[in-house]
């Protein structure tokens, strides 16, 4: 028995709608915080992996210490990214995103780093 032009538009509706619920349901939002969120509160978010946003501070990039400063409006912290693969567009001066594990050591916080982001360039270029 064939099916009519409504069942199987039935079917693929309900189908898209089925995998669009299971990508939903596994998609983990992350949080992206900014420098100054989380100097306010850093215990809060000690020794677990955070996502941070910020400005690589002018004349902090160090790349045989393999670290830079993070700026954020008041508040600035350490990024230790040895283990980080450098993205294209990365430099002082630009604002980029951070992810990694907040760690204090020797009464100073940083981010051991193992991803950072930059945005587009051209994106916001005039």
């Amino acid at each position: 028995m064939a099916l009519t032009r409504f069942s199987r538009l039935a079917i693929v509706f309900g189908s898209s709608l089925a995998v669009l619920g299971l990508m939903m349901a596994s998609v983990d939002p992350e949080i992206q915080y900014s420098v100054d969120e989380i100097m306010d509160e850093p215990v809060k978010f000690q020794n677990g992996h955070i996502f941070v946003r910020g400005v690589v501070s002018p004349d902090s990039l160090d790349n045989q210490e393999m670290s830079f400063i993070l700026k954020g409006v008041t508040d600035e912290i350490f990024v230790d990214f040895t283990d980080s693969p450098v993205p294209d567009g990365f430099d002082e001066g630009r604002t980029i995103a951070v992810r990694g594990e907040l760690v204090k050591q020797n009464g100073i916080w940083f981010i051991d780093s193992f991803e950072i982001q930059t945005g587009c360039p051209s994106k916001y270029e005039s």
